[in-house]
This record gives structure tokens, C-alpha cells and sequence, in this order.
């Protein structure tokens, strides 16, 4: 896997766990809302920690989109839950939450299945690209095939 592969996988991680996290700051200084006053989740939208996270989660949902397009999602999925391990050291010391040492096992248990995944193969099958797909009969012409 090359270096820019690594980088959309971090950045999958990364962006997802500062959007949740700045979304969870916003709404603590917010408080209560109900789904059912929506003018209330449009005026939390005004908040910048709010704004800012989703912000970050439309970074994290391009990223993830990106690695979706040249790996499985098997693979992506758990490469990247290493966001969770981030997100609870966010949780613990910037938001100041505690994280209970049953929730420090089972974010290592996390960490060590992400080690599985990550070494196996990151696309079982390949699929053609849309471009290779369009352009199909001016390649095949270009190669004196029919």
C-alpha cells in the first residue's frame, strides 16, 4: 500500500474523530433538544463547534469515499476504527469525560483487530475503473483489437 493510501486511512480517522468530538463539545454547551423542535437543531447549527464538525465529518466522508474507491470496505472499515482509540483520547483529555478501564480494554481489543485486517490484502478483487469502462472501445481500437 503506498504512502497516499496510508494518509486518505489516516485522515479517515482523524477527520471523524475531531467532527464527533467537536459536535459533542457544541451540543454540551447547547444542552437539551428534541428532535421534534427542529428549529432547535437548525439554531445549533449557528454554534461553532458545531459547525466546525461537521465541517470535519464532510473532510472525513471525502476521505472515506476516496479509500471506498481502491480498497474494500472489510478492509477500510476497521483499517480506520483506529479512530477510536483517538476519539477516546480526545474524550479523556480535551473533553475531560471518563473513560472507564472496561472501555480502555475493549478499545485495545479494537486496536489489536485493526492489526489483523491491516495486514491482510486491501482489495480481494479489482474492479475496472468508470474511465477504463467508458473508454473500452477507443483503447481496444488503439491496440488494433475489435
Amino acid at each position: 500500500m503506498t504512502f497516499r493510501k496510508y494518509l486518505v486511512l489516516a485522515g479517515v480517522a482523524v477527520f471523524a474523530s475531531v467532527g464527533d468530538s467537536m459536535l459533542s463539545r457544541g451540543m454540551k454547551d447547547i444542552g437539551h433538544i428534541s428532535i421534534s423542535h427542529l428549529s432547535d437543531l437548525i439554531l445549533a447549527l449557528g454554534n461553532g463547534w458545531i459547525a466546525g464538525g461537521i465541517l470535519f465529518l464532510l473532510a472525513f466522508f471525502a476521505a472515506y469515499m476516496t479509500a471506498l474507491s481502491w480498497a474494500d470496505l472489510t478492509y477500510v472499515l476497521p483499517a480506520t476504527s483506529l479512530g477510536y482509540v483517538l476519539l477516546a483520547l480526545i474524550a479523556k483529555f480535551v473533553l475531560h469525560e471518563q473513560v472507564s478501564a472496561l472501555r480502555w480494554v475493549g478499545i485495545g481489543l479494537i486496536a489489536v483487530g485493526v492489526s489483523f485486517v491491516a495486514s491482510g490484502p486491501e482489495l480481494t478483487h479489482t474492479h475496472p475503473r468508470i474511465e477504463d469502462r467508458v473508454n473500452e472501445p477507443e483503447l481496444a481500437a488503439s491496440r488494433g483489437e475489435r
